[in-house]
């Protein structure tokens, strides 16, 4: 049997318009359980969007399961990203239950973010990239840091990263095990020990970084550099007391020598007046 899986050759492009389903994509009510890894993991990428939105000279606020719908005539339907970016805000951002995409100020999310839950994890890899190519997002990733995603289905994928283009079509741009740019954050998305990585450099060198984490951090650096004065000050205490030790010692072989000089010159005065 002839194996094409791996051969690039062998992947065709497919596009074709999709239609809402009003019953699949109608958003559950209250709140949707989630394991405590996959809110951990979820978690930690909001904080890692907060602290570099709270940089930025323009208004940007990050969400997490925030109902998106945007049918006016059918608001039951939309999707719940589990973190996304919404740049700029829409009015009375702090007073916001949903965002809805028909009234003014009220704009698609930047980039949305999906972590892979191993209870269900068959829902990010059928057909969610539909709901996020309906209310036209510029940018989608798809985390799955437990490699659940269904053999049925293309998985298991690490990352997936699909991206609005200038025609309007919804691609998935890349299926790795990363890295992955993203165009709207301007940064590198890789994997490390279950978390998701935003780095400015493509090796994760330079990770991006909680408030926590930056705080805890400079804490270290401070840490390290009174610890660094401390060590210079216990050389220079060092350095000086062992000039002054020299210089004692020194002084000392002064004394002897001139002792000495003394009582060779009583010695030779007795001798003289023999």
């Amino acid at each position: 049997m002839l194996d094409l899986v791996d051969d690039p050759a062998s992947f065709v492009t497919l596009r074709y318009r999709v239609r809402p389903e009003p019953e699949q994509w109608v958003l559950p009510e209250g709140t949707v359980p989630e394991s405590i890894p996959h809110d951990h993991t979820a978690q930690r990428i909001r904080a890692v969007l907060d602290n570099w939105a709270q940089a930025l000279p323009r208004p940007v606020r990050i969400a997490r399961n925030l109902a998106v719908r945007w049918l006016e005539r059918a608001p039951q339907i939309g999707i719940d990203p589990d973190v996304c970016v919404l740049d700029p805000p829409p009015p009375k951002v702090e007073q916001l239950g949903s965002l809805c995409l028909w009234k003014p100020g009220h704009l698609p999310p930047t980039i949305c973010f999906e972590v892979v839950s191993a209870n269900h994890p068959h829902k990010d890899y059928r057909d969610v990239h539909e709901r996020y190519a309906a209310l036209r997002t510029q940018e989608l990733v798809v985390f799955d840091p437990r490699l659940a995603g269904p053999a049925s289905l293309g998985g298991p994928i690490l990352l997936q990263l699909w991206r609005r283009d200038a025609c309007g079509a919804f691609d998935r741009v890349a299926a790795t095990d990363g890295p992955i740019f993203s165009e709207v954050l301007g940064c590198w998305l890789s994997a490390n020990d279950g978390e998701l990585v935003f780095s400015h450099d493509r090796a994760g060198n330079e990770p991006w970084q909680t408030r926590e984490e930056e705080l805890s951090a400079h804490g270290e650096r401070e840490r390290a550099e009174k610890e660094r004065e401390r060590a210079e000050k216990e050389r220079e205490r060092a350095e000086k007391e062992r000039e002054r030790a020299e210089k004692e010692r020194a002084l000392e072989a002064e004394r002897e020598l001139r002792a000495r000089l003394e009582a060779l010159e009583r010695r030779l005065e007795g001798d003289g007046g023999s």
